[in-house]
């Protein structure tokens, strides 16, 4: 019979599962909320909502804008581009693509803000589960997220608070026209690919 331990020495304890892993790299690392799986969510409308696309439209908003989209993270989830952008902007997104005259149009374009979550990717050091969400451009861990989103400034004001985030300053008007275009590309390209139906 193998004695056990006394009462007050703990008992070993293995490495951290991998869900505990990720989980402690939001929370800790980032300061972000999170909430359980599996897997993992990320909170949105606390620290930053998200603007979501398919991946076609993302990658050539992320082509177009370039240096002039503030370099805040961006994650890839299946066959959608996920844009962190500033803390309130899903609110503005409807009235938004209304004055941009996108309204009236079915766009594959939207937002989650408070009450809201997205699959967390896994940590950049870390390999995740094929197909799972990935970083395509990870958040910096011990530094602010904030500042380096897209924000929403007025109607045709240049997002001056971006400055110090190494962009030149593009708000968030100019993404969602951007999105907004590029979502409606895809569209049009996706229904000329339809064979036509004949009765």
């Amino acid at each position: 019979m193998v004695p056990t331990p006394p009462a007050s020495v703990p008992a070993p304890r293995g490495p951290l599962p991998e869900g505990d892993l990720v989980r402690q790299w939001y929370e800790t690392e980032l300061g972000w909320a999170t909430a359980s799986g599996p897997p993992l969510q990320l909170l949105t409308g606390l620290r930053f909502d998200v603007l979501q696309m398919p991946a076609e439209a993302g990658y050539a908003v992320l082509r177009r804008l370039g240096d002039a989209l503030p370099k805040g993270p961006v994650a890839l989830a299946g066959d959608l581009l996920q844009l962190l952008v500033a803390a309130g902007s899903a609110d503005e997104l409807p009235g938004l693509l209304d004055w941009l005259e996108w309204g009236s149009l079915a766009l594959d374009l939207t937002a989650f803000g408070v009450g809201g979550r997205i699959t967390a990717p896994p940590p950049p050091t870390g390999p995740g589960p094929q197909g799972a969400a990935r970083w395509l451009r990870p958040p910096e861990p011990g530094c602010e997220v904030e500042p380096t989103l897209p924000a929403f400034t007025g109607f045709g004001r240049r997002a001056d608070t971006n400055q110090g985030a190494g962009g030149t300053g593009a708000d968030f008007v100019r993404l969602v026209d951007t999105a907004a275009t590029q979502c409606h590309r895809v569209r049009l390209l996706r229904a000329c690919a339809q064979p036509l139906a004949f009765s």
